[in-house]
């Protein structure tokens, strides 16, 4: 039998603050960096951890980390990204639907750690919402892999069209798109279309923008702002306008809704300019007055090991 042929993609050390002695508050200064130094140390434990696993099996892997990647990941048969959900966003511009993903949340939160330190920050690290594995699973969950006794799950994917064209980034989370200046008033019209049929109003706004989640993404920001969480594996959008001033009765309740998988969101943007926001602030696309943007469930799934809570609430 063929050897496997694994990419470990990490979270890079720096995402952490190293400790700076400053002339701020010492006594919490100290506490918050001592902190991050053991969220750093947490961090590459788990890699070396699993590093150690990798090397036991009958496989053939290399090591990148997430801020390096440029071209499509490709000759390989399984992704790991080891960090929270962010770096299997990240991983997941740079994948098609054939090569699977694990996601390995290497330091999840500990609610006795948000406890003792509630009164001075917040020690909520990553949701790891799509980390099937820690470094207590991990094993068993790439022994299971390797061995066919578990399938990754396909979670729908947004693409995005700006005047028709596409563009190279499929949204896994959630798409933003708003004014450059988060103070500043977004302009734009949307409808729903089916089959490139109309099935629904036009609709006119004034607000800080729109976002449309997958089923994926429905659990992040669309949760907080007021939104449902989705079947995970659901094709369909979630949209929901932000903040909209003075919407008309008749069109109130347009401002949150859903796109079915046969259908499509259509945007005109009617400021100077606008931004397209890909699964946070990483990916970003410039728009300009009359543009149209086209938003749908038509794109490339991605192959993820899903928790088997996650996959339990979408049979409910």
């Amino acid at each position: 039998m063929a050897r496997r042929r694994l990419l470990m993609l990490l979270k890079p050390f720096d995402a952490f603050p190293s400790w700076q002695p400053s002339g701020l508050s010492p006594v919490t200064n100290h506490k918050v960096l001592g902190y991050l130094d053991n969220r750093r140390k947490v961090h590459k434990d788990a890699i070396t951890f699993c590093q150690n696993i990798l090397q036991k099996k009958y496989v053939d892997w290399d090591v990148a980390f997430r801020c390096n990647l440029s071209q499509p990941i490709h000759d390989v048969d399984l992704v790991i990204t080891v960090g929270g959900d962010g770096t299997l966003l990240q991983a997941s511009h740079f994948m098609d639907d054939s090569i699977p993903v694990l996601g390995v949340n290497s330091d999840p939160t500990q609610a006795e750690e948000v406890e003792e330190f509630s009164e001075e920050f917040d020690a909520t690290r990553s949701t790891g919402y799509l980390c099937t594995a820690t470094v207590t699973n991990f094993e068993q969950m790439l022994d299971n892999i390797l061995d066919g006794h578990t399938v990754p799950s396909k979670l729908s994917r947004m693409s995005i069209r700006v005047n028709s064209e596409l563009l190279p980034t499929y949204a896994l989370n959630d798409v933003l798109i708003a004014h450059p200046c988060p103070a500043a008033v977004s302009r734009f019209s949307f409808r729903i279309r089916r089959n490139g049929h109309k099935c629904s109003p036009l609709v006119n706004c004034r607000s800080s923008g729109l976002r449309v989640s997958t089923a994926g993404g429905s659990t992040a920001a669309m949760l907080s702002a007021g939104g449902f969480a989705m079947p995970i594996l659901s094709k369909d959008l979630q949209y929901m306008v932000r903040e909209p001033i003075l919407p008309r009765v008749a069109n109130s309740v347009l401002m949150h809704g859903i796109v079915k998988s046969d259908e499509s969101m259509e945007i005109v943007w009617f400021c100077k300019d606008g931004l397209i926001y890909v699964d946070g602030s990483h990916v970003v696309h410039s728009i300009q007055h009359g543009d149209t943007i086209e938003l749908s469930s038509r794109a490339p799934v991605l192959k993820v090991f899903l928790p088997n809570p996650l996959l339990s609430q979408n049979m409910v």
